[in-house]
């Protein structure tokens, strides 16, 4: 993979499209613009969040959402996972194939509905005044095709309804468009692993990476918004090998001792001396792999390729083995919303390419985003009081409180409740739906309950890494056991730099 290009094309894209939404944002702002006409509400929804969050924020975070989408409908488009290209010509053609067909009259109306279609028709058949039909009928299309995506994946295609849509880049069809130049740069070749959206990811922030750095120099504080810019690194698939194989595949192989997994395993060491205190599997089915700082979820990927090994090898059915794995076995925390999002998203590409009819099953990705939760001061007190103080133990109250700062602390957070899996059920049960006031707090504390749950030491195999090592660690480098939670953990491979890393209580960081 010719990383090189994909860094140019990715800080390109960043400061390209940070230019084109901010000269949006100017037009969108002005006194008797068009938008605040056609859409006054969102316009002030719009001005909220400047209000809150800051102009440069804002803008950051449209950009990045247009280039996490684009070029994900542009993998999707290679791999022909989309019914039609979206993004990508058809062979021959230089317009979006999507496009191309609405100028013949054909728009798919699973992807579609009625309205959006006549709006486009009404463009394209000059029955609409437009300065430049096709742009707005593309336009048109490009969001309709988020929204159904959002269907599938929801954590990827947010529902564009609000001031994301306003705030799109105009120009998407000349040759020197964002969409020209991402389709020039994930090339076929390139988008044939699905770690091309990770290393787009590290490129697109590696300036604003330099730029924290740089601050540091000059005795700034790292920000918790941030800490992602300063800590996302693209593990090197080696070591992303060297840990899955010597923890998964070692478990595996302690278990089923003449399986053929091994001779897929370059980077496995086989023990000196055999091993009799591991943890018993009887099926893949009960193995849990946690990566308590996926990012964009490099060491999943490649997890899920030796757990379909394993699924196959135990002769079970092709079509059910990757919403099994999705289901079953993957796990994966994250403070970067963005890169979380990646990590869920290459999971799901994983799954479909191994079965055509995934994206039917709705299935998501066990990716938690750890966000900040705070509670008023008397705030849980009228909760605990309408739901009953007795189901709120004191390391519960506790728990409740210890996300004030995830966007800090992330996977070093250690809840002090053991029960949180049957407090969440009890509580997914209560209707609150009547009480206006205890809803916001219910949601809140089923959501931090939901993010304690992830950060329970109870998986079979945790691992994590930092791409920073230039070659392979020593064989005496690896462990055999550690204890973790309630079960015994056979083996963790994680590496850390300066600082320790996120990982579940038990572990070792080596």
């Amino acid at each position: 993979m010719d990383t090189a290009k994909l860094k140019k094309f990715a800080q390109f894209a960043r400061r390209s499209l940070i230019e084109q939404v901010s000269n949006k944002l100017k037009m969108v702002l002005e006194k008797d613009s068009v938008a605040r006409r056609e859409s006054a509400e969102v316009v002030e929804k719009l001005e909220k969040q400047i209000q809150a969050h800051g102009r440069e924020q804002v803008v950051e975070k449209v950009a990045y959402i247009w280039f996490n989408r684009f070029c994900a409908l542009r993998f999707m488009d290679v791999n022909r996972y989309t019914r039609i290209g979206v993004v990508s010509p058809a062979e021959g053609q230089f317009q979006p194939e999507i496009l191309a067909e609405a100028k013949m009259g054909h728009i798919d109306e699973g992807m579609v509905d009625e309205l959006v279609r006549q709006q486009i028709f009404a463009l394209l058949d000059g029955k609409t005044p437009s300065q430049d039909p096709q742009a707005e009928a593309y336009r048109l299309l490009v969001v309709a095709i988020c929204n159904y995506w959002h269907g599938s994946m929801p954590f990827m295609f947010e529902r564009i309804a609000d001031y994301t849509e306003l705030l799109m880049p105009d120009d998407l069809l000349s040759g020197n468009s964002i969409l020209a130049y991402t389709r020039e740069a994930m090339t076929p070749d390139v988008c044939e692993d699905v770690e091309v959206i990770g290393w787009l990811y590290q490129f697109y922030i590696s300036e604003k990476k330099d730029e924290v750095f740089e601050g540091l120099k000059k005795s700034r504080k790292i920000t918790p918004e941030n800490i992602p810019a300063a800590t996302q690194l693209f593990t090197p698939h080696w070591i992303v090998r060297y840990l899955v194989e010597n923890s998964l595949g070692r478990l595996w192989m302690l278990n089923r001792p003449d399986s053929r997994l091994v001779e897929q395993m370059d980077y496995y060491i086989k023990p000196e001396q055999p091993e009799s205190d591991f943890l018993r599997i009887s099926s893949p089915e009960e193995i849990k792999i946690c990566d308590p700082a996926c990012g964009s979820g490099h060491m999943l990927t490649y997890a899920f390729d030796l757990l379909y090994a394993i699924y196959e090898e135990e002769g079970y059915e092709p079509a059910e083995i990757p919403e099994k794995i999705l289901t079953n076995n993957l796990y994966g925390i994250e403070i970067d919303e963005r890169a979380g999002e990646l990590a869920a998203f290459a999971l799901t590409m994983k799954a479909r390419a191994k079965q055509r009819r995934f994206f039917r099953k709705q299935v998501q990705p066990n990716i938690c985003v750890l966000e900040n939760i705070q509670f008023g001061e008397d705030e849980l007190k009228e909760y605990m009081g309408f739901i009953g103080r007795d189901l709120f133990t004191a390391p519960l109250q506790t728990t409740l409180h210890q996300f004030e700062e995830a966007d800090n602390f992330g996977s070093l957070i250690r809840p002090d409740a053991t029960d949180v899996d049957e407090m969440l059920k009890a509580l997914e049960g209560k209707d609150v739906s009547g009480q206006l006031f205890l809803k916001a707090t219910h949601d809140k504390v089923l959501q931090a309950l939901r993010q304690a749950d992830y950060l329970t030491p109870t998986h079979t195999v945790s691992a994590t890494g930092i791409s920073t090592l230039k070659y392979p660690p020593a064989p005496g480098a690896v462990s055999t056991c550690a204890e973790g939670g309630k079960k015994r953990m056979p083996l963790l491979l994680a590496m850390s730099v300066t600082t320790p890393l996120p990982i579940p209580t038990g572990i070792m960081s080596l």
